[in-house]
């Protein structure tokens, strides 16, 4: 008889056998519909390591499609605001698609196997928008999210655990590069990608091997400080590396209960990813529009005075003026600076603007104001050389 779905309202991801003893905290969180582990230990241990060792994170709730068929290239061009024509087999590319105000519904990942085959992976689950925009194209989507599993491994240390595995073959794999590996007997697909912004590697293969998997790589980082971490860790490595999330730093267009609180990829610092040249796509003709006009908002990386973290914090102009708000903010332990990611009204978001965040601080049951002066800043705020260079170091 099937369990009563409130006496599990969460599914269990291929390693949670591996992923729950190691949870310490017993701090879960929920992801996609799944059981995932918010942190292990501490999210300091955690974030430490990401910076100065090898770490494992289970990404097998991530939504993986498969796009095949004659007119994949032609479909994903227009689903997608990037053309994906110059994503050559072998290579990786990031990617966000529109509806057709112009406004993200989700951004992602594509990986391009061939010249009719492709897997787009995201964070929040879109197979009915895929499967209503592949009408008129010979084209066949699939949800394949419950057959493969996915395990990121990141930190500086990564490729000396893939040396250790025996992967020699990696060295000569660049940034957004795969290729297909066998790890004893195991299948994968290994891509120098992640969200850490940090050297690092992301491993796919059948859900049936993830355990079996993650032991090998857990037994290989031994020597190297391998650590399991969390989303609490991995979100600090994100802030740190500029790279916004869907519901954080942008709602989802689908999702917004309210028109003016979604967000287009020119007003979140992502038009380099808008080729207006490819032929249209969804959004093209909003975009185009928006493209000319001086208003809307912008998201960009703030650097801010002191060593609050300005979560949640109101953005001011000469002290009076509201010019926006911050999305996510960290003290961050590596650049020694107080960062965040902001939405600022235009134009504020130019020039050297005399910008205020007011933060509010608890202090023992106690709640402080701070208002400290913040400037922007390019992002990504960290950006190591390791994360680029080819061949990696074996550190």
């Amino acid at each position: 008889m099937t369990a009563a779905p409130y006496k599990q309202p969460l599914l269990e991801t291929p390693l949670h056998a591996r992923t729950a003893p190691l949870c310490l905290t017993g701090d879960w969180a929920h992801w996609a519909g799944y059981l995932t582990v918010n942190s292990y230990r501490t999210v300091e241990q955690e974030y430490f390591a990401i910076r100065n060792a090898a770490t494992l994170f289970d990404l097998s709730p991530m939504r993986k499609y498969r796009i095949a068929g004659p007119d994949a290239e032609r479909y994903l061009n227009r689903l997608l605001t990037r053309d994906v024509g110059k994503l050559k087999p072998g290579r990786v590319g990031y990617a966000v698609w529109c509806d057709d105000q112009g406004k993200v519904l989700d951004d992602g990942t594509v990986f391009r196997f061939g010249p009719e085959e492709f897997h787009v992976y995201s964070q929040e689950r879109h197979l009915n928008w895929f499967l209503d925009s592949a009408l008129g194209f010979d084209v066949t989507v699939t949800d394949v999210s419950e057959d493969i599993a996915a395990i990121a491994l990141q930190g500086p240390q990564s490729f000396s655990v893939l040396q250790a595995l025996g992967l020699t073959g990696c060295a000569a794999l660049k940034p957004f590069d795969m290729a297909e590996f066998t790890i004893d007997g195991l299948a994968v697909t290994l891509s120098r990608t992640g969200f850490t912004g940090d050297l690092g590697y992301e491993i796919w293969t059948e859900s049936t091997h993830a355990v079996a998997l993650w032991d090998r790589l857990m037994a290989a980082g031994a020597d190297h400080g391998i650590l399991a971490v969390g989303s609490a860790a991995l979100d600090l490595a994100r802030i740190e590396a500029g790279f916004p999330v869907a519901n954080v730093d942008f709602i989802a267009a689908e999702q917004a209960l309210r028109a003016t609180r979604r967000r287009s990829p020119l007003e979140l610092g992502l038009g380099w990813m808008v080729d207006f040249e490819k032929g249209h796509f969804n959004g093209r003709r909003a975009l185009l529009a928006e493209r000319g006009r001086a208003a809307g908002y912008r998201l960009v990386g703030l650097d801010v005075a002191g060593n609050k973290p300005a979560r949640d914090a109101l953005i001011y102009h000469g002290r009076d003026t509201v010019a926006g708000f911050v999305t996510s903010a960290m003290w961050s332990p590596t650049c020694k600076r107080n960062i965040a990611l902001a939405t600022l009204k235009r134009p504020f978001e130019t020039g050297n603007q005399a910008l205020w965040a007011e933060i509010y601080v608890k202090k023992e049951g106690k709640w402080e104001k701070v208002v400290a002066p913040c400037r922007i800043v390019e992002r990504p705020f960290f950006n190591p050389p390791r994360r680029r260079a080819t061949p990696p170091l074996a550190y």
